[in-house]
């Protein structure tokens, strides 16, 4: 609960000129609750958790606290800061301020040396890591003990990052605890987020106590008056995209779309291009350096939307977005409620719409285990460092787990945040510490997150007001109706969808045909695994760039080959729509050299479609039919997702080229087709395509109907 007011002290007027200097406003006030954090921290030198909305001041509260610590002879402000932009906006506002502030992140180990002689210096107001950093073993060796001992204030920003029951869970965060452990008594610590309901604030309050201290939480009302939320449920794709593009023009200046997935993204934005509007593309595939040049583009209002996954969040500042739009839903009102919380903290009104889509549920069902570590995946990781004496790298470690170097980073991350295991120079090395695999907390956790995602089905079906339905998903005991939203005043939204403008969508959703890049180099370590396979693939034995109709994330064909590719569907003959749409990719492909035969790969799962997808493609494209490898086992290779190493050791001795074959290819002259239905880890074409080169094929071109990412 909020504390009640402070009273008039020297440190209150100390404080009220800061916040003055701090906005460049003679005449600005304390929101509620901010000046109760500040003397609770610089006077009391306690542990404070503040949840306050976006928009409220929770970087004001930080920033004078800094101001106040210096000034009373107290060392610098460590800020534990979740990213790179989020780091960029607060040391700009810091020196704006008048504090020196400085970061150490993954993009600056060139500057780490000057900043610690700075440090040395006392020339530091205001340091930020990221959580990552804490783990780094020359930063944690050589910087953290003497930050520790050093630091007058530690902040801990994006505090839900924190708790595991969080909508945006990350391991690294569960390491300040290990810091908060080492602070010398009394040093002051504060905790911010916008996003954390009654579950979540116990955890983090759990976790900012490390030690026996008392954590005295301050949170007010998380109601944004400027937003007017609505949803539009339109039926299909090419619908929702027709009517973004129609009424994008119509929305208040300049806003973020959010799709769930990186191909979407990019496709809208083509998309909304095409149509004539200023976006772009911002992932978590775009560079860094495109990445400042893309914030700064809608920051100056030189493009109408950036067209964004969710690596446009946490931290990026701009007090007058003026929109926000979700094409599919993010995974729980939590998560939303962040999102939206970057538009209209400096306007009167700021404009928020959902357009939800059927494929949401699937999204949100792979991302809610991302995080969550397998028990047979740790115990192989834990049995081969205990077995092992040296450190071993990441890469090592993929040929003992099958998981992909994400999750399998992500493991590590836990199993080392739990005592497990511990990053040294090298690679990782096991502590001996006892260690379980808690498999009632993942399944607490995972019932959790299959609450929120029913939850946000429900915001979305309300009857009631949006707004009050968001902060009562945050438990806010002020939730109230706000007389704004589609509920509670009508659509403000023009909900039609113009006919031209969705047929438009429609033709380019429709559009075929993505590259699929050949594989360069073998796996490390593939001896554990036996197989004789190292370095980089002889030129001869490698496969031409491929082509597949589209990936199963796309908006367009990738929806209809999901559909058509899902494990339970059935296995029918490649139909007149599909074969067109593959004829008009073999058609747009620039290859070197025009194929003249087609070969099949065997299929255990759909072999009556890609046998009649090989026969189809031969003959409407006047080329030899030359057959199918042949499949040496009939045993599973297990699902995808996987790592490379293991995929490799799942297909490498799993074809053979028969006789018949063999003298099919020493009669044509030029390249062939290889054709599958679905390419994943590219290991499959790889090895089928070396086995044909070295039966006599002079190139082998891949292709197949979809590839999963």
């Amino acid at each position: 609960m909020t504390p009640p007011p402070a009273p008039v002290t020297a440190l209150a007027d100390e404080a009220q000129a800061l916040l003055a200097r701090l906005v460049g406003d003679p005449a600005a006030a304390f929101r509620d609750g901010q000046l109760e954090a500040v003397t609770a921290l610089v006077e009391g030198g306690e542990r404070v958790l503040v949840v306050q909305r976006t928009g409220w001041g929770k970087s004001a509260v930080y920033f004078v606290a800094t101001a106040l610590v210096r000034a009373r002879g107290g060392g610098p402000t460590l800020i534990v800061s979740p990213l790179l932009a989020l780091m960029r906006d607060q040391v700009d506002a810091a020196r704006r301020a008048g504090l020196r502030a400085v970061t150490m992140n993954s993009a600056n180990a060139e500057e780490w040396a000057s900043v610690t002689a700075s440090l040395a210096a006392d020339e530091v107001d205001l340091l930020l890591v990221s959580p990552e950093r804490l783990n780094n073993p020359r930063f944690r060796d050589e910087q953290l003990p003497r930050l520790a001992e050093a630091t007058g204030l530690l902040v801990v920003d994006e505090a839900h990052c924190i708790s595991d029951w969080g909508h945006d869970f990350r391991p690294d965060y569960r390491r300040i605890r290990d810091l908060l452990a080492e602070l010398p008594p009394g040093r002051p610590v504060l905790a911010t987020t916008a996003t954390a309901n009654a579950r979540v604030v116990a955890d983090v309050v759990e976790q900012l106590g490390a030690g026996g201290a008392s954590v005295r939480a301050v949170r007010g009302s998380l109601a944004r008056e400027s937003l007017r939320l609505g949803v539009l449920a339109l039926p299909t794709a090419d619908a929702r995209l027709g009517w973004l593009t129609a009424r994008l023009g119509e929305l208040p200046g300049s806003g973020i779309v959010y799709a769930l997935t990186v191909s979407a993204a990019e496709d809208t934005a083509a998309l909304l291009r095409e149509a004539g509007h200023q976006v772009r593309a911002y992932t978590g595939r775009t560079a860094p350096d495109e990445r400042l040049e893309l914030e700064r583009a809608l920051r100056d209002n030189t493009v109408k939307a950036l067209v964004a996954t969710s690596a446009l969040g946490m931290g990026f500042d701009k007090p007058d977005l003026g929109f926000v739009v979700h094409l599919g839903a993010p995974a729980s009102p939590v998560a939303y409620y962040q999102q939206v919380g970057r538009a209209g903290r400096a306007t009167e009104r700021a404009d928020v719409l959902l357009l939800p889509a059927p494929e949401d549920h699937e999204i949100w069902r792979y991302f809610a285990t991302a995080s969550m570590p397998r028990r047979a995946d740790a115990e192989a990781v834990l049995a081969a460092l205990a077995g092992s004496d040296r450190p071993l790298s990441t890469a090592a470690l993929e040929t003992v787990a099958d998981v992909r170097r994400t999750r399998l980073e992500l493991l590590l991350k836990v199993l080392d945040v739990e005592g497990a295991v511990r990053r040294v120079s090298g690679g990782w090395i096991a502590t001996g510490e006892g260690w379980s695999y808690d498999e009632e907390r993942y399944g607490r956790v995972a019932a959790s997150r299959d609450a929120e995602a029913a939850s946000m089905l429900d915001y979305q079906a309300t009857e009631g007001c949006r707004m009050r339905f968001l902060q009562a998903a945050l438990d806010d005991r002020g939730a109230a109706d706000c007389g704004r939203c589609d509920r509670c005043a009508g659509q403000w939204f023009d909900p039609s969808v113009p006919e031209g403008a969705a047929l438009a969508a429609g033709r380019s959703l429709r559009k075929v045909g993505v590259a699929v890049e050949p594989r360069q180099q073998w796996p490390g370590g593939m001896a554990r695994l036996g197989v004789p396979r190292t370095g980089r693939i002889a030129p001869d034995e490698r496969v031409e760039e491929g082509r597949v109709v589209a990936r199963m994330t796309d908006l367009g064909w990738g929806q209809r080959l999901r559909a058509r590719l899902a494990e339970r569907s059935a296995d029918e003959p490649v139909d007149e729509r599909l074969l067109s749409a593959c004829v008009e990719v073999l058609a747009g492909w620039d290859w070197a050299e025009r194929p003249v035969g087609v070969v099949a790969m065997p299929s255990l799962r759909r072999p009556v479609l890609v046998s009649s997808l090989a026969t189809g493609i031969a003959s409407l494209g006047r080329l030899a039919d030359l057959g199918a490898l042949a499949l040496t086992s009939s045993a599973p290779t297990g699902g995808p997702g996987g790592n490379s190493a293991f995929r490799l050791a799942a297909v490498h001795d799993r074809f053979a080229v028969p006789p018949e074959l063999t003298a099919r290819l020493a009669e044509i002259d030029g390249p062939v087709l290889l054709v599958d239905d679905v390419v994943d880890s590219r290991w499959t074409i790889t090895v089928a395509g070396a086995l044909l080169r070295t039966a006599g094929a002079r190139a082998v071109l891949p292709f197949a109907l979809a590839t999963v990412a």
